[in-house]
């Protein structure tokens, strides 16, 4: 029985042709929009997890606040030292600590200049724990080691053709960075990251020997002693740095922060763009209702004979109530397929365009979480705003209706 009511209401539809096509567009419209945002916003959320550039979420980084105008660090009035590192290696709660320098430098190849940023990779057992965070591996050629004089290695970007100087850097290539040449040993794999795939990594002594940062330390990477104490070793570090650097508490001239944390401030910025741009969609949405309960208002009056007709020959109310209840929720249902499609193609499209951008490997996902609850609530929507149409067709008074034919 139910089968037959979905097969007349599809030739009904069928019949109404363009008009049931405009009908579509509200809806259409409005779950493509929630769908390509939804799928978008989580493609993004995860980009912008890669340009952390790391792979735990168990890493503290702590940096100097106030005046800063370059990287972060750089630039701070009164900026973290060695002796504050070595303060901080020495508490029960750390694990281990590293200093990170990030220095803008001026670099030559194939006789062309660029701007970038050069950072230091530590000697002994924190050359290891830099490596391991920032997930290293040689593409090409190999990673720095202890003893390495005048020896870099590069960011992904600069095995590219895009990377400034008009060709390809290769292991065995000779840079010229701040007037001193060092020699190519090794190019990182791909990080999808704006930060660590355009960064040119060197010794500290060599970082040394190019810049006139002395004591100075840009930032300092933590590492608790066990993930339990994340919170514990987050309030050591910030008691111990109020003491050293004679501030009190809200007065810090620091920041200390985690991945996580960060993260999550990102994520609440984009899930509130979802849900704005969400708010703009379902106007659409609800503009398509309006445009199914005025297609369904026309389609009565239309076949006011045939409901008659109907009635006469003993359908009951009841029956040409779901007739035309029917007919509105499948406006809805394919008004939502469509969507979805339209919207996942919209959402593909947009990671292509992230990964081209960021040079990441984003996965393309499909959520059929979020298409399965689309396609009800598409039906849904058209069923109800077929409501008041469908009652007005039920209620039809077969003997008037004939009469007036």
């Amino acid at each position: 029985m139910i089968k037959d009511y979905f097969v007349l209401s599809v030739k009904n539809l069928k019949h109404r042709g363009l008009r049931s096509w405009l009908t579509l567009l509200g809806i259409l419209i409005g779950v493509g929009a929630v769908v390509a945002l939804i799928s978008l916003g989580d493609g993004l959320q995860a980009a912008v997890a890669s340009q952390f550039g790391v792979s735990s979420t168990d890493l503290i980084t702590v940096q100097a606040g106030g005046i800063n105008y370059g990287p972060p660090g750089s630039g701070a009035v009164i900026p973290l030292t060695t002796d504050d590192l070595t303060q901080i290696k020495n508490l029960p709660s750390v694990k281990a600590a590293i200093g990170r320098d990030i220095v803008p430098v001026k670099a030559s190849f194939n006789q062309k200049l660029v701007f970038t940023y050069a950072t230091n990779i530590p000697s002994g057992s924190d050359r290891q724990f830099v490596y391991s965070q920032i997930n290293a591996q040689a593409i090409s050629g190999r990673l720095l080691k202890d003893g390495d004089i005048g020896k870099i290695v590069i960011g992904y970007n600069f095995y590219t053709d895009s990377n400034g100087f008009g060709k390809a850097v290769i292991p065995g290539n000779t840079i010229v960075i701040q007037n001193k040449s060092f020699q190519v040993v090794g190019i990182l794999a791909r990080q999808g990251s704006f930060i660590f795939d355009n960064v040119i990594y060197m010794n500290q002594n060599d970082l040394d020997s190019i810049s006139n940062y002395g004591n100075k330390i840009d930032t300092i990477a933590i590492e608790p002693a066990s993930k339990d104490l994340m919170n514990r070793t987050v309030s050591d570090v910030e008691n111990l740095l109020l003491r050293l650097r004679n501030v009190k508490k809200d007065a810090e001239n620091f920041q200390i922060s985690t991945p996580e944390a960060s993260l999550n401030q990102v994520k609440q910025i984009i899930n509130g763009v979802q849900i704005f741009i969400a708010i703009v969609a379902s106007i659409s949405i609800f503009i398509g209702a309006i445009g199914i309960v005025n297609t369904m208002y026309t389609s009565v009056l239309e076949r006011r004979k045939d409901i008659g007709i109907m009635k006469s020959i003993g359908a009951t109310n009841f029956q040409i109530f779901i007739q035309f209840f029917i007919e509105s929720s499948l406006l809805g249902l394919v008004g939502g397929i469509i969507g979805i499609i339209f919207g996942e193609f919209i959402a593909i499209f947009g990671i292509i365009g992230i990964n081209s951008l960021i040079g990441g490997h984003l996965p393309i996902t499909i959520n059929l979480g979020l298409i399965f609850g689309v396609l009800i609530g598409s039906f849904l929507i058209g069923g109800a705003a077929g409501i008041v149409p469908a009652l007005n067709a039920a209620n039809q008074n077969p003997v008037e209706v004939l009469r007036d034919e």
